[in-house]
C-alpha cells in the first residue's frame, strides 16, 4: 500500500444472539414470567455498570463487530437502546480525553504551565489510564494566531502563552488488546479549552473558507469556524502547527503499520471535539488510502456549514457526537442552523418561510452553521446522580461519561431509574 500526500490543504468469541431491548425489562415489569430462569440474567445485565475489566468480554465479540461500533453503518440500531459494547468503547475513548486533561499543567504559577506534566512513556499510566495497551507516540500543541500587543509583556505569563499542549497520539501495541479490538488502533485525543488565548479564539465564531477545495458551485464552498481553524493551522518557527504535527505523525504510523488492519479514532471534548472534526477532514483530504476513520466527540460545539458536512460525508468520515441536551456549549455558535434536510432554522426560530433575499443575507453573515454527524443525545435532567443542573456541570467531561454509563434508551433513560423501579416491584422468582 502506497501512502502519499495530496496537494497542500491549509487546515485542513462468538457473536452473541440478538438481545431484546433493555426498556422492555425496566419499563414494563410484571409479576409473572414464563421463563423465570432467565430473568435474573436480564436484570443483572441491565443494572450492573460497565465492568472495569474490559478483558472479561468474549474475546472475539468486539473484534468481529468493531467496524459497526465505529460507524460503518452509521451506528444503526446501536444507539437506542445503547449497545453495551458500544457503551464500553465510548467510555474507553473518553478515558483517553480524560488523560489529556490530567496530563495538562493548569497551574498559572508553574514554570511548565500549559505544557504536559508527564513523559510520553508514562503519560497514560500516571494520568489514570491503566493497562490500556496503548503507547503515546506524539505530543500535540495548538497555537493561536491572535496578535499580542507589546504591553502584554508586562502581564502575567499565563496571558502570554500562544502555544499550549493540547493532546497526543497513541498506538495500541499490546498483542492481547489488538486481538480483542480486532485491529491495531491509532487514537488521537484532544482536550478542551484551557488557556486565555484559546478562550479568545472561541469568540471568533464567524465562518471562514476552507481553501484548497474546489466545489462545483462557488457559493457551496465548505466553511468552518474561524477560531478553531486558527488553532488548527497556526504555528511558529519553534512550534509547528497542530495540522503539521498530525499529518506528519499519522503518515508515519500508516507507513509503519501498512501491512496490518488499522483504524484511526479521533476523540475530544469541547474545543477538542471541534478540532477532532477538522483533523478528520484534513487527514481524509490529504492522505491517500487512509484507514477507517471515526470521530467520537463529547460536548462539542458546532464547527462548520452544510457544505463542510457534505464533504465529510462524501469522504466516508464517521462522526458520533455525544450530546447533553442541557449543555449550552453544544448549541453554539451560530444564530441559525442548517438541518440535514437543508432547511435553515434554530430551535423555535425557523426561517424557512422568509424570502430568498433575507435568507441570503442570513447566510452572508457567516453565522449559519450545520449539525454534523450522528448524535447520542443524553440529558442531565434524567440522571439521578447529578444534584444540580448548571452550565459547568452539564459541560464537564465526567458528566458525559456518567451519562453514557447510565443511559439505557430514550424511553427508559437511566439504569438508576431501573433500580428504583425494581425496588418497588415484587421480587423476581428464584430458580429452584
Amino acid at each position: 500500500m502506497r501512502l502519499t500526500l495530496k496537494s497542500p490543504f491549509p487546515f485542513k468469541a462468538r457473536v452473541a444472539p440478538p438481545q431484546e431491548p433493555p426498556c422492555r425489562w425496566c419499563c414494563a415489569i410484571s409479576n409473572k414470567t414464563t421463563k423465570p430462569a432467565r430473568a435474573p440474567v436480564k436484570w443483572e445485565r441491565l443494572l450492573d455498570g460497565w465492568g472495569e475489566d474490559r478483558r472479561t468480554l468474549p474475546p472475539t465479540r468486539l473484534s468481529q463487530r468493531w467496524m459497526d461500533y465505529h460507524g460503518i453503518k452509521n451506528w444503526e440500531g446501536l444507539l437506542d437502546p445503547l449497545d453495551d459494547d458500544l457503551r464500553g468503547e465510548i467510555i474507553r475513548y473518553g478515558s483517553f480525553v480524560q488523560a489529556a486533561y490530567q496530563s495538562f499543567d493548569f497551574d498559572p504559577s508553574s514554570p511548565t504551565y500549559a505544557a504536559c506534566r508527564y513523559a510520553k512513556s508514562t503519560m497514560l499510566e500516571r494520568s489514570g489510564v491503566h493497562g490500556s495497551g496503548y503507547d503515546v507516540t506524539k505530543n500535540l500543541h495548538a497555537t493561536s494566531s491572535i496578535p499580542l500587543p507589546r504591553w502584554i509583556e508586562r502581564m502575567p505569563r499565563w496571558m502570554q502563552v500562544q502555544s499550549s499542549w493540547i493532546g497526543y497520539v497513541a498506538v495500541c501495541n499490546d498483542k492481547k488488546e489488538i486481538s480483542r479490538l480486532g485491529r491495531r488502533d491509532i487514537v488521537i485525543a484532544l482536550r478542551g479549552t484551557a488557556t486565555c488565548l484559546e478562550w479568545l479564539e472561541n469568540l471568533r465564531a464567524t465562518l471562514t473558507h476552507c481553501k484548497g477545495v474546489n466545489p462545483a458551485v462557488p457559493s457551496d464552498e465548505p466553511m468552518v469556524e474561524t477560531g478553531v481553524l486558527s488553532l488548527y493551522t497556526s504555528g511558529t518557527i519553534m512550534r509547528p502547527s497542530l495540522q503539521h504535527l498530525l499529518r506528519e505523525e499519522v503518515l508515519r504510523l500508516l507507513r509503519l503499520y501498512r501491512d496490518e488492519p488499522l483504524s484511526l479514532t479521533i476523540t475530544g471534548h469541547s474545543l477538542g471535539a471541534s478540532l477532532a472534526i477538522l483533523a478528520a477532514y484534513d487527514i481524509k483530504t490529504t492522505i491517500k488510502h487512509s484507514p477507517h476513520l471515526s470521530v467520537i466527540s463529547f460536548g462539542g460545539p458546532r464547527v462548520g456549514n452544510r457544505s463542510f458536512r457534505h464533504h465529510l460525508e462524501q469522504q466516508g468520515t464517521k462522526i458520533l457526537r455525544i450530546v447533553n441536551s442541557d449543555d449550552l456549549i453544544t448549541k453554539v455558535p451560530g444564530f441559525f442552523v442548517e438541518d440535514h434536510d437543508g432547511v435553515v432554522g434554530e430551535e423555535n426560530a425557523r426561517v424557512a418561510h422568509l424570502t430568498d433575499w433575507i435568507q441570503k443575507r442570513v447566510k452572508d453573515s457567516r453565522l449559519v452553521y450545520a449539525n454534523i454527524g450522528h448524535e447520542l443525545r443524553l440529558s442531565s435532567r434524567d440522571s439521578l446522580k447529578l444534584n444540580s443542573i448548571n452550565v459547568a456541570t452539564c459541560h464537564d467531561l465526567q458528566t458525559y461519561l456518567d451519562l453514557v454509563n447510565g443511559f439505557v434508551s430514550s424511553t427508559c433513560p437511566f439504569r438508576a431509574g431501573a433500580r428504583m423501579m425494581l425496588k418497588k416491584t415484587t421480587t423476581v422468582p428464584s430458580i429452584k
